[in-house]
């Protein structure tokens, strides 16, 4: 379909922190944004995290505002489930066509009563959840999503694989929301200028089994032990190994693992906010359980926000959490307990083994495979990291006149400096 062109209208690709700072400040401003979402809901990353740093605040109770205002801001139009298939034109009269994947839910009748995914027999792993629990095939993100409408994974549903299948979702929606025949739709938009806040990924220790990842369930990145920390997540912030169950009591943080290191990542910048994520988490973790023993293995910590030093001081002097500076030498599964012995090389060049419950891994930040595809069809630059090319006086320009960028895809970058980002953007634009 054809949509009709607004005037001073601006279309942000990506509902992360970044692109609704962006949106909000320009339909504030008085322009027209297309807000487009990749997934069923926007919010992005900062809504499966449970606090944030340097001040230990409530991540959810921080972004849910701003979920809201976009959610019902008159001069932002939520584009969910979209892609991005094509950019034309210049600067100021850009045509944008995306591709809209079907929901099968009806947006206008849907009432989120959530019948539907009681009935569901199917359950599929839960990316919300960082894979260490379940959902339904019919599904909503996250209690507090925008837009708070349920939607069927195509790939999982029983129906949508074979039309005699199930549908029971179907029969117990009393508004009729279920479309199973929902083809998607296409839509060609006219803007004058357009945003990337198209996020990140966290490197995936999987395919390399770096540090025993994937072969020991007590082995698990810093994304997982975030939701295992959240209240609102599937253990309710009880900390327990996912292996047995059993209480954690000595937790170990491995710093850089899939950043500054050529050789099993391939990647070999900073990723800037894994230092103090795992500070923050090592600090949560002795809270959530008494007399825990948390020791951070590190190369170099970067703490270089404000606030960022005292909080590591904090953590050092009042939750007691351990830092070492070594070489990792390898992590093995002790025995039938489960338990994880870990070998380092300390400073003084002492071969060390220990002993922990639970061993985090501080994943990097790089650009996800399908970004990468969208800035081939942006016609963008990118640096030889695969982050959007920008310049020191000109962060948020990209090298397409008119296509600008904030947030993790210019690179790894904390919160603050990703809303940051994101107003500039918008008043670049």
């Amino acid at each position: 379909m054809a949509d009709g062109k607004k005037i001073g209208s601006v279309m942000i690709v990506g509902g992360g922190v970044a692109g609704i700072q962006a949106a909000l400040d320009l339909a504030d401003s008085g322009f027209y944004v297309y807000l487009v979402e990749k997934t069923g809901t926007i919010g992005g990353t900062m809504t499966q995290l449970d606090k944030t740093f340097p001040t230990n605040d409530c991540s959810m109770c921080i972004i849910a505002p701003k979920l809201v205002e976009c959610g019902r801001h008159l001069n932002i139009e939520l584009l969910t489930l979209c892609e991005v298939t094509g950019i034309e034109g210049a600067a100021g009269d850009f045509a944008v066509s995306l591709k809209q994947a079907p929901r099968h839910v009806d947006m206008t009748k849907c009432i989120a009563c959530g019948l539907c995914t009681e009935v569901c027999p199917k359950k599929v792993v839960s990316e919300y959840d960082a894979g260490i629990a379940k959902r339904r095939a019919i599904y909503l993100k996250y209690p507090q999503a925008v837009p708070l409408k349920y939607q069927i994974d195509p790939a999982a549903c029983l129906r949508l694989q074979s039309p005699a299948a199930c549908g029971l979702c179907e029969k117990v929606c009393a508004a009729g929301a279920i479309d199973f025949a929902d083809a998607g739709k296409i839509h060609r938009i006219n803007v004058g200028a357009v945003i990337l806040a198209t996020g990140f990924e966290t490197f995936d220790p999987g395919p390399s089994g770096i540090w025993g990842y994937g072969l020991n369930a007590n082995v698990v990145t810093s994304l997982q032990l975030e939701r295992f920390l959240a209240s609102s997540g599937p253990t309710e912030g009880r900390l327990r190994r996912p292996r047995d169950g059993k209480p954690v009591r000595k937790i170990a943080f491995l710093q850089c693992v899939g950043s500054r290191d050529e050789n099993l990542c391939g990647n070999g910048y900073c990723s800037s906010v894994c230092c103090m994520s795992a500070i923050k988490q090592a600090v949560l973790a002795t809270e959530h359980a008494a007399n825990l023993q948390a020791s951070i293995f590190y190369m170099d910590i970067r703490t270089h926000g404000k606030g960022f030093d005292g909080y590591l001081e904090k953590a050092k002097n009042e939750a007691g959490v351990r830092f070492v500076r070594c070489r990792m030498g390898g992590v093995e599964t002790d025995g039938e307990s489960g338990d994880l012995r870990l070998r380092y090389v300390n400073e003084d060049g002492r071969q060390i083994e220990e002993y922990y419950d639970l061993v985090v891994l501080a994943v990097g930040l790089r650009t996800p495979r399908h970004v990468l595809d969208l800035s081939r069809i942006a016609d963008i630059g990118l640096t030889a990291d695969n982050f959007a090319a920008t310049s020191d006086f000109a962060p948020v320009r990209t090298s397409r006149e008119g296509i600008f960028t904030c947030g993790a895809f210019a690179g790894p970058k904390d919160i603050p400096q990703a809303v940051v980002e994101g107003s500039a953007a918008a008043a670049a634009a």
